[in-house]
């Protein structure tokens, strides 16, 4: 047995302690509920609050070193499957997900979310940081200036575009750790593609983005010393447990908050939130 979970599994994991794991629940039991409330009441996807919480968590019990965004990634990557599925599943029975455009674009994206696992364990956590930076940071402007009524054209690209673009929505996903609610939506919408369904599409975008990158970091090795305990290559299985335990009882905490209010105020809010979290990763990356 010993032999089989080794070439996976730190020593850490092994050798971890009751306080230790009790440290971590504890801080991620409050990520997890947090994020379930934004991703209920916002609709943005858990990933872009996951990796900089888990970066903190990570940081603040002591691991680190050049691999911990990686570790980010794929954690939250992992907790995007369970989500998004359920999310496809719940949105396919209202008949909100447009199955054209997943067959279309899907086998893009999981060849750029591939290209995304390879590039990502590749980098040092320095450069991974800025990456989430600066992309984070162009969501949450759009978050905060952009108008449902901006256009690109009056459907989704074809051809040579869709061989371009759909690529690049996997790939960028992967290198910040996210689904396909950040990339997707803002793209069917440009494409007049009615919100509901673009959010419900992009929630497929999800499952094929973090399905194939998962099992690429399950194999990615990283340094025993650096990992938390229960890690498996780069997925780390008690914030993955913890997180989706809560993120499923909160979520539809936030959904009600919803209804009950006006979110686009709040959308405005998280997206000031998120580019102070994006400067303060561009921040860390450069040593400030």
């Amino acid at each position: 047995m010993q032999a089989m979970i080794s070439p996976l599994m730190s020593e850490s994991a092994i050798a971890m302690t009751p306080g230790l794991l009790a440290q971590m629940a504890g801080l991620l039991v409050v990520t997890g509920a947090v994020a379930g409330v934004l991703a209920g009441l916002l609709g943005v996807g858990g990933g872009i609050v996951l990796v900089p919480a888990f970066f903190y968590v990570f940081q603040t019990l002591g691991y680190g070193g050049d691999q911990l965004m990686q570790m980010c990634l794929a954690t939250s990557l992992a907790t995007i499957i369970v989500t998004s599925v359920r999310s496809v599943l719940s949105h396919n029975k209202k008949g909100a997900v447009d199955w054209d455009i997943l067959r279309g674009w899907g086998p893009g994206i999981a060849v750029g979310a591939i290209i995304g696992v390879t590039v990502a364990a590749s980098l040092r956590s320095t450069t991974l940081q800025a990456l989430f930076g600066v992309l984070a940071l162009v969501i949450g402007l759009y978050m905060a200036f952009g108008r449902a009524d901006w256009r690109l054209g009056s459907e989704m690209p074809k051809g040579l575009r869709r061989i371009v673009l759909s690529p690049m929505v996997g790939f960028l996903s992967v290198l910040m750790g996210i689904g396909g609610g950040s990339f997707g939506v803002p793209l069917m919408s440009l494409h007049a593609t009615p919100i509901h369904r673009a959010v419900a599409t992009a929630a497929g975008f999800g499952v094929i983005i973090a399905v194939p990158s998962v099992i690429g970091f399950l194999f990615l090795p990283i340094d025993a010393a650096a990992r938390p305990p229960l890690t498996v290559g780069a997925v780390n299985l008690v914030a993955f447990v913890v997180v989706i335990a809560m993120t499923l009882i909160t979520a539809p905490w936030g959904v009600k908050l919803a209804h009950a209010m006006d979110p686009k105020p709040l959308k405005r809010v998280f997206a000031i939130f998120l580019i102070l979290v994006a400067l303060n990763m561009l921040r860390k990356s450069l040593g400030l």
